[in-house]
């Protein structure tokens, strides 16, 4: 099949890594595949696994505007000129973009729901869900036919998948030079990977971290990602009295840097369709702590692969990391198994073949 990924950017994130993760297995599977999308980082990383890359201005948030329509008569003649069989869409903007496409060339489209939308009228007026939605965890799947009404046969339960092999702790010279690359210390790391937005919890954690320092002073705190919230999460560091103890990074291209340095990675969303970011910290066998909703419950077994704190709270997230701090033994038995959870459910070869399948129903049915 020749197969084209839709995507805003190419820029370090979860879509992205999903894109870049797919595209690659499938072209391992001898598929010809394109990605068009504005630039970004993982771009160079594309070319290196042999797949095409078609720029395109849709690097915005609005899903009808100019940037929109450009991408759509760029593409609609790429389409043709490639004989694409099958359009994968990965956000809104995206899914209106395929869906415009289709309109135009009767190709097919799937879309993969990442997590959890608001109920706007334009998404009503206009589903855009394509011939098959993909759903990444069961509560996804949920949202999609109790709040907008998608028939059950219309999604796919598809986990996202990683590349295991990539997820290999280093060696500790390797852990203590990217700990000096990052600026922190030799004291225990808590961190969190995320885009700086309030839906990822990022407040009620810095937040936990006054009650942690009060016991164990030397715990830095590691916040890796970028977003608008940066301003206010370091202010309230700063008005916490624990801004020395908090360091801010930009998104690191190779995750495995990050989490490597951390000794407990915390997710602590308030809502959160999977967590691909969990799941790589899970991967490299770093205990975890999340939220007790949506993708996150999927993921970690309370007291067996981690722990769960309900979203929201401050002193039972500050309880649940004092007590991984407390007991090292805990902490690497939680994360053993943590990597088999994720070895033996997520891998990129599992997540890659199901999609294949999808894929042929749709091409098929077309």
């Amino acid at each position: 099949m020749k197969i084209l990924y839709l995507a805003n950017h190419l820029n370090v994130g979860g879509i992205s890594s999903y894109i870049f993760t797919l595209s690659k297995g499938m072209k391992k599977k001898g598929h010809v595949c394109f990605v068009a999308s504005g630039p970004g980082e993982l771009t160079p990383k594309l070319f290196r696994e042999g797949v095409k890359y078609i720029p395109v201005p849709t690097d915005t948030k609005a899903e009808i505007s100019l940037n929109v329509a450009v991408s759509f008569f760029k593409l609609r003649r790429k389409l043709k000129e490639h004989n694409i069989d099958i359009m994968h869409a990965s956000t809104r903007v995206t899914q209106v973009l395929a869906c415009l496409l289709k309109r135009s060339t009767g190709i097919p489209y799937v879309s993969t729901c990442h997590g959890f939308f608001k109920n706007r009228i334009t998404r009503r007026i206009f589903p855009c869900w394509g011939d098959k939605a993909i759903a990444i965890s069961e509560q996804v799947r949920e949202h999609l036919m109790q709040d907008f009404s998608l028939p059950a046969g219309n999604i796919r339960l598809i986990h996202n998948g990683i590349d295991l092999d990539k997820f290999v702790m280093p060696p500790k010279e390797h852990i203590n030079i990217q700990k000096n690359k990052l600026g922190l210390g030799s004291g225990p790391v808590i961190g969190i990977m995320a885009r700086l937005s309030d839906v990822k919890g990022h407040v009620y954690l810095i937040k936990a971290m006054e009650t942690v320092l009060a016991q164990f002073p030397a715990t830095q705190l590691l916040i890796v990602g970028e977003g608008k919230m940066k301003g206010r999460l370091a202010g309230l560091s700063q008005k916490l009295g624990i801004s020395k103890q908090v360091a801010f990074v930009p998104n690191i291209l190779d995750t495995v840097d990050a989490l490597c340095v951390m000794d407990i990675f915390v997710l602590p969303s308030l809502k959160e369709g999977l967590g691909l970011s969990l799941m790589e910290a899970m991967a490299l066998g770093r205990a975890v702590i999340g939220s007790n909703i949506g993708g996150i419950k999927t993921l970690i077994a309370d007291n067996i692969s981690g722990l769960l704190v309900e979203p929201k709270t401050v002193a039972p997230l500050a309880d649940a990391i004092i007590k991984l701090l407390r007991d090292p033994v805990k902490r690497q038995v939680y994360g053993s198994n943590a990597k088999v959870f994720i070895r033996e459910n997520f891998s990129e070869e599992k997540m890659v073949l199901e999609t294949e399948r999808l894929y042929s129903e749709c091409v098929k049915q077309d």
